[in-house]
Parts: C-alpha cells; structure tokens; sequence
C-alpha cells in the first residue's frame, strides 16, 4: 500500500508563514508596508465600530490589499460576558460591515482578550465563522486540531528572529511546519521595536521553500487536503474541491489537481 502523508502546504513545500494582527490601529499601515515589501502575507483582525475612524471604509479594501480582512467583533467585548443574542450582534455586525468594506465574504476571527469558550465557539459557527485565532502561545509549528481554537505559534515578541532558524532547519519526521505570528501593530512604537519586526520580515521573506498565506488561506487549504477521496488500495484520488492540493506518496511530491483524479 501506497504510504500517503498529508505533510505538503500549497506549491509542495513543507513550510508557511502566517502574521495576524489585531484592532487595526494607524500602525498597521507601516506594517503592511514592511509585510508587502518582503512578500509577508498577514490577517488583519478588525473592529468595524472603530476601524474607520482611521481607515475611511471605502479605502479600507485598497489599505489591505493583499492580505485578509478578518473579525474581532465590532465594539471588542469580553465574549464570555455577553448574552448569546449579544454576541450574535457583535459578529453579524462586524461581518456584515467588513463584508461591505472588503468586497468578500469575511469568514474568519480572532478573539477579543483571547476570552472565548466552548459555547462561544457554538454560537460563532453559527454566525458563519470558521476560524478563530486565541492569544495563547504553543511555541510549536503544529497545524490546530479546530481552526475555531487556533493558537499561535508565539506573539511577535517572543523571539522570532531566533525562532526562525529551528523553524526553518529542524527536523520533524517530515511533518509540515506552520509559523503563526500575532501581535498589535500599535506595540512597535511602545516598545521601540520596529527595527525587529522588520530584520524578521527580511529573513522569512521572500523563499521559495515557504508558503507565505493568510488565515483563511491555511483554512480552505488544509478543508481541501482532507477533501481528497482515497481509493481502498490508497492507490487512486479524487480531488471534489476547486483547490490544487499537494501531499507525498512514498516520500515523493504529487499535485492533485483542482476536480482532477490521479493514480497514484
């Protein structure tokens, strides 16, 4: 039997980057900036009760061109503090608003002060979030086992430019590796560290032995990948979604294309 791992990101290489920042203060037009001159891809987790007040909202698709617009609730409540209609109002409106801004459906969040819980979750499946991003550390490169749980790798001040070089060199049994970086852009003036966010962006930019992608990038690619239709004998798949997804059969690299069938 034909030995299949699911251990290949978009373009057939082991390894992607994420960013995601949060409240979308004044900052985050320098950061962009730095992001896009490195080829840095980022989510950009937004409060549409304030959002415009610095952004004007028919700018705001051309501000964060590129990257994603993703939720934070509209007034960034304490989520496990609000009645479930309350909570229901804070995203259906930070969606909706978002949505009119950006152009696109907006499927993604990041919690509020990290508050979350298992009912809040409930009710944000509900309201048509498929991902949400937590403020806790793994200090690991793992994919989440519930995109709506997803922990980071570690906050921007915790050693990135360091961390990069296990990231990029250690060994993980031929596992993929993501690098998931969150932070405000406001903290780079208060800690005077612009200087750090922009030596990481130039070191992890720029490689073609990285896949450098939005949350709901991951999101739809990772869907796509358990997607796949194995035959019994492992040596047939059918591909139903409209996403090219790479993998390895027998330590080799194979595309399955979107809609596509192979033998394997």
């Amino acid at each position: 039997m034909n030995k299949i791992k699911f251990n290949r990101f978009h373009g057939g290489v082991s390894h992607c980057l994420t960013m995601s920042y949060d409240d979308g203060p004044k900052e985050d037009a320098r950061l962009l900036d730095i992001f896009n001159t490195n080829g840095i891809k980022g989510t950009f987790h937004l409060n549409s009760g304030n959002i415009f007040s610095r952004y004007p909202e028919d700018k705001l698709a051309d501000v964060y061109a590129g990257h994603e617009i993703s939720c934070h609730m509209a007034s960034h409540p304490f989520p496990v503090d609000l009645p479930d209609m309350a909570n229901l109002l804070e995203i259906q409106e930070d969606r909706r608003i978002l949505e009119r801004a950006a152009g696109y459906v907006v499927r993604g969040m990041s919690y509020p002060f990290g508050n979350y819980s298992a009912h809040v979750i409930g009710l944000l499946r509900t309201a048509g979030i498929e991902y949400s991003r937590t403020t806790r550390a793994t200090n690991n490169w793992n994919l989440p086992e519930d995109f709506m749980e997803w922990h980071p790798t570690c906050h921007h001040n915790g050693g990135i430019v360091e961390k990069f070089a296990d990231f990029i060199t250690e060994d993980r049994w031929g596992r993929p590796k993501l690098f998931y970086v969150w932070g405000h852009s406001f903290e780079f003036p208060r800690d005077d560290n612009w200087g750090m966010m922009e030596e990481f962006c130039k070191l992890a930019g720029g490689r073609d032995d990285i896949w450098y992608a939005t949350n709901i990038e991951i999101v739809d690619y990772v869907n796509a990948q358990k997607a796949l239709r194995f035959s019994a004998d492992c040596d047939k798949v059918y591909n139903p979604t409209c996403t090219d997804v790479w993998f390895t059969v027998n330590g080799e690299t194979v595309c399955c294309g979107a809609g596509k069938s192979l033998i394997l």
